[in-house]
């Protein structure tokens, strides 16, 4: 039995909510959990966003039934689907001049026989705790976290750096994306936490752990007045899973 709980913010600074996300219901067929940050001027991140998780969304649900359900097969799935979203992104950022140069992040997390099936582009984060400890699952794509794998700069300086929200990969920028796609286990009583950079650009991981291993069900609310309260620069939205 998977619980699910997710809130999304505008934060203190930003004038539009260029976050989006998705949660199922319990009782879907498919578990899927989606949170994607638009980015683009006029409100092109907003559309970005929510685009980008209603196409891999459908992408999705359409194909499941067919796919054989192992490991491989459901991972492909992932990818195409963003692979899908980042076409009718990019297809429609080059509608109208104001939508020019939109992109979004895109995470998803599909939850099938006790195992998460992460898609993930851009520099949202996928946190799984397990027992007492708070693991990230994915990489940043952005040009701060290079700096960090060339051994460039620390992973200290890295939180501070002034290019930070540069990003190397976004969904909808260009006309092909390479996507990363991984499986982890998701056993009892495991809990997952998706989080835009409004969320982890202002909270630490140790107390989006502390939070989520509190109470799954305030944690989303919680976490984002914490976010707030370190200064709420950008939007901010949590989404939080558990295996029950």
């Amino acid at each position: 039995m998977i619980k699910a709980y997710a809130k999304s913010d505008i934060g203190r600074v930003r004038e539009i909510n260029q976050d989006s996300y998705y949660i199922s219901d319990s009782l879907d067929e498919v578990q899927l959990y989606m949170l994607a940050d638009g980015m683009g001027g006029y409100n092109g991140g907003e559309i970005a966003s929510t685009l980008a998780i209603q196409t891999a969304k459908s992408y999705i649900e359409n194909n499941f039934k067919q796919i054989e359900k192992d490991r491989d097969s459901i991972l492909q799935l992932i990818g195409s689907s963003m692979e899908y979203a980042n076409m009718v992104v990019y297809e429609k950022s080059k509608e109208s001049k104001e939508l020019e140069g939109m992109g979004t992040t895109l995470e998803i997390c599909l939850i099938y026989n006790n195992k998460a099936f992460i898609g993930h582009i851009g520099d949202s984060r996928i946190y799984r705790i397990r027992k007492e400890f708070i693991r990230k699952l994915t990489q940043d794509h952005s040009y701060v976290q290079k700096l960090v794998k060339d051994g460039t700069i620390t992973q200290e300086e890295a939180t501070h750096h002034p290019q930070k929200n540069m990003l190397m990969k976004a969904l909808g920028c260009n006309a092909f994306v390479e996507p990363d796609v991984m499986v982890k286990g998701f056993l009892k009583d495991d809990i997952i936490v998706m989080g835009s950079d409004g969320l982890t650009n202002m909270v630490s991981q140790d107390d989006i752990g502390k939070a989520a291993k509190k109470d799954i069900e305030k944690a989303p609310k919680e976490l984002i007045e914490l976010a707030n309260k370190n200064g709420g620069y950008d939007n901010i939205t949590v989404v939080v899973i558990k295996n029950i």
